[in-house]
């Protein structure tokens, strides 16, 4: 075995799929969906009633409640289906899922004077699930996640 090589690329084929990315490609496409859920769940709650949500403390940036409702409530209707999309193995997908994943977590910045805690664990998430969909193998790359 050369330096800086792992004993995995020396067992396995050529252009076989590392199972690590696989499954954390796997499991970001399901945290993209259930996120998404939660995001548009959050965001037609505040479209509904925005003085539900109350800001504890100062905080630097003041936005409308029902603006950041509808930001929330749409962008997790498309983190969904691009999610469904990572499932069914397609590159778009994950290329869009980085961007709209890295979107929500911008959003969520916002959000943590209304859910301080929700927000910084959707943010850590995110981070992972940029890391998960930015590593894949060639066997992923040609859409075979999921047979």
């Amino acid at each position: 075995m050369a330096y800086g090589q792992s004993a995995y690329r020396e067992t396995t084929p050529r252009g076989a799929a590392n199972p690590w990315a696989v499954g954390a490609t796997v499991a970001a496409g399901a945290f993209m969906m259930v996120a998404g859920a939660f995001e548009a769940i959050q965001g037609f709650a505040a479209i509904l009633q925005d003085d539900f949500f109350v800001v504890g403390s100062d905080y630097a940036y003041e936005i409308d409640v029902t603006t950041l409702g509808w930001v929330h409530f749409v962008m997790g209707i498309i983190v969904i289906v691009t999610g469904v999309g990572v499932l069914s193995g397609i590159l778009w997908a994950r290329i869009v899922g980085m961007v709209l994943v890295s979107l929500m977590a911008i959003a969520n910045f916002f959000t943590i004077p209304y859910y301080p805690v929700w927000s910084i664990v959707v943010i850590a998430a995110s981070l992972l699930v940029i890391w998960s969909l930015a590593t894949h193998s060639e066997e992923d790359r040609r859409g075979t996640i999921m047979r």
